[in-house]
């Protein structure tokens, strides 16, 4: 009976001394670790809510793409050759792209595609995505209208908006082609566009827009605009310039105001894709989900540095203040 127990109690450690598998994920993202920072502390922590933590049970291998499109094929196949479990793709439709030609299966969750992931043929439909991508798609372009009525909401003497986009993105081509100029002429805005190929444009886009002085700035998302986050904000700071984003993490960077898919419950959401995936499910079963919460923030700190009032019912809308 006593060998009996003390196999048993053998058997019992030596099981408890296993380890338990580390589950690889991969990371790619479109910008540099610094902009990137919120967003991939964001899913993590909405991982480690759902009981995978790193360094525990889970390793995370990033790779940074900085806004170059050229970059992405080569960090796609490296973060592939590591024989990962499951990869996120903190990027829009080329991101996407590069990590689905890389691999047919190791399983892909998107963070958030700019835009319609079935037009760009990355999955076969929302409801049914049939290959091995799944995950967000946050509509970005298609809030255009909505962003721009607020702009002229809080800042109604605006009448000229210079929008800076990168051509290279599909969503931006989209936004700037067919959104934006039918909610301009809807509220009586004359937009112009600026490109802005590469991080070196910029100065020279600035150098321009001071000397035609836009009365305020809308800024489309892209990995370009994103990894120069800071610039631009610092720019509209400068020129006292009304500006609105695609995102929140340029209003906690200094910007006036932004609108778009509330990222808080975005970052949950990928955190439960993760979980179904590494637990069987198939991404080619799991719809595509798109932004069920918006969120509307302003910073009234930037309001004010730019001599900006912004009415009392605009600020009664907004989920957050920046005081």
């Amino acid at each position: 009976m006593r060998k009996i127990f003390f196999h048993f109690v053998l058997s019992v450690s030596a099981e408890a001394q296993q380890p338990r598998k580390v589950l690889r994920i991969g990371y790619l993202s479109s910008v540099d670790p610094a902009t990137e920072s919120t967003r991939a502390e964001g899913i993590r922590l909405a991982l480690r809510e759902l009981g995978y933590i790193e360094g525990q049970n889970i390793a995370i291998e990033y790779r940074y793409s900085e806004g170059k499109a050229d970059r992405v094929s080569e960090l796609a196949a490296e973060l592939v050759r590591l024989k990962l479990d499951i990869i996120l793709v903190a990027g829009g439709i080329l991101w996407i792209e590069a990590a689905k030609n890389a691999t047919k299966t190791i399983p892909i969750v998107m963070v958030g595609a700019g835009n319609d992931p079935v037009e760009a043929g990355l999955i076969e439909s929302l409801a049914r995505p049939g290959g091995n991508v799944t995950g967000l798609t946050s509509l970005t372009g298609k809030l255009s209208a909505k962003r721009l009525e607020l702009l002229k909401e809080a800042v109604p003497k605006v009448t000229r908006v210079a929008v800076l986009y990168e051509p290279a993105t599909p969503a931006n081509v989209l936004e700037v082609n067919e959104d934006l100029p039918v909610a301009a002429r809807a509220l009586k805005l004359t937009i112009r566009l600026w490109e802005v190929r590469a991080a070196d444009g910029f100065d020279r886009v600035f150098a321009m827009l001071t000397k035609e002085r836009p009365d305020g700035l809308y800024v489309a998302g892209s990995p370009l605009t994103n990894a120069n986050q800071k610039r631009i904000v610092g720019f509209a700071s400068k020129s006292r310039l009304p500006s609105i984003y695609f995102n929140r993490q340029f209003v906690d960077a200094g910007g006036l105001m932004s609108y778009g898919a509330d990222l808080a419950d975005s970052y949950r959401r990928v955190a439960i894709y993760v979980d179904k995936i590494l637990k069987g499910a198939k991404p080619a079963e799991l719809p595509v989900e798109q932004p069920k919460k918006f969120e509307f923030v302003i910073n009234l700190k930037t309001a004010k540095q730019i001599g900006v009032t912004i009415p009392p019912e605009v600020l009664a809308r907004a989920n957050r203040l920046i005081k």
